[in-house]
C-alpha cells in the first residue's frame, strides 16, 4: 500500500458540527480526534474554547466556522466570528463565502470578503480554508473562485459544507486542483465516508478531507496496514 497511518490521519479534520451534539459528545469527539492524531478538529463556534484547551500542546489543530452554513451575513460579522475564534483559540478557520454575491456575479465584493478575512487569519499566524459550496455553483464560478483564491493567498479551497444540497464530488476536486496555483491546497468535505473514498481523492491532489466517520475511517487503515505487515 502506497500510504501510511499517518498519511491518511493528517488528511482529516474531524469534524464536530453537527447543531445536535451535545457538550459531552463535543468533549468525546475532541478527545478521540486526539487519540487518533487527526489533522483537526472542526467544532461548533461556541465549544472552540473547550477544542483548544483539550488539543493544547498535541500536533491536532482546533479549528472551527466563519458564516456557516449560508455564508450571508455582513462582512463585519464574519470579520468579528474569525476575530473571536481565533481570541478562542483557532488555528485554522473554514470560512463559508457569500453564496448570493457569488450567484450575482459580484465579484468584487467576493474579493474584498475573502481577502479582508485572509488578512485578519493571517495577521495572527493561523490558516484560513474558504468553502464555495459548488453543489450551487457552475463551472464558470468555481474557477473565478479559485483564481481569486490564489490571487489573494487562501491557505485551502474546500469544496462544500457538508450541510448544502451537495458534496465534494471528483469532478470538482478535478477542476479546483487544476485552476488552483500550487502553493493553494485542496479540502473535500461531504461525502468522504470511508477509507475508499478518502484514498480517491488524495490521488487527486487533496490534502485534507472533512469527516464525522473519522473513528471509522482510521480503524479499517489501521486494520489494513496491519493485515500487509
Amino acid at each position: 500500500m502506497n500510504f501510511t497511518y499517518r498519511d491518511v490521519a493528517g488528511m482529516i479534520d474531524h469534524s464536530l458540527l453537527n447543531p445536535t451534539l451535545d457538550i459531552h459528545e463535543l468533549e468525546a469527539g475532541c478527545r478521540m480526534a486526539l487519540a487518533y492524531e487527526t489533522a483537526s478538529v472542526c467544532i461548533l463556534p461556541y465549544a472552540l474554547p473547550l477544542c483548544a484547551e483539550i488539543l493544547r500542546g498535541s500536533q491536532v489543530k482546533a479549528s472551527t466556522t466563519i458564516g456557516f452554513p449560508h455564508g450571508g451575513q455582513a462582512v463585519s460579522v464574519k470579520i468579528a466570528e474569525a476575530e473571536q475564534a481565533l481570541k478562542d483559540g483557532g488555528e485554522e478557520l473554514d470560512m463559508v463565502i457569500n453564496i448570493s454575491k457569488t450567484l450575482s456575479g459580484d465579484w468584487n465584493y467576493i474579493r474584498n470578503e475573502i481577502g479582508l478575512l485572509t488578512q485578519a487569519v493571517h495577521a495572527r499566524g493561523q490558516k484560513i480554508k474558504v468553502i464555495f459550496e459548488n453543489c450551487y455553483l457552475n463551472d464558470e464560478q468555481k474557477i473565478r473562485l479559485c483564481e481569486i483564491c490564489g490571487e489573494i493567498g487562501v491557505d485551502w479551497v474546500k469544496t462544500s459544507t457538508g450541510y448544502g444540497a451537495g458534496g465534494a464530488t471528483m469532478e470538482d476536486l478535478e477542476l479546483m486542483r487544476k485552476h488552483s496555483p500550487a502553493h493553494v491546497q485542496i479540502k473535500a468535505a461531504g461525502g468522504i465516508r470511508d477509507l475508499d473514498a478518502l484514498l480517491k481523492v488524495r490521488a487527486l491532489g487533496v490534502t485534507r478531507c472533512g469527516a464525522s466517520k473519522t473513528k471509522d475511517i482510521l480503524d479499517e487503515c489501521k486494520r489494513r496496514l496491519s493485515a500487509q505487515s
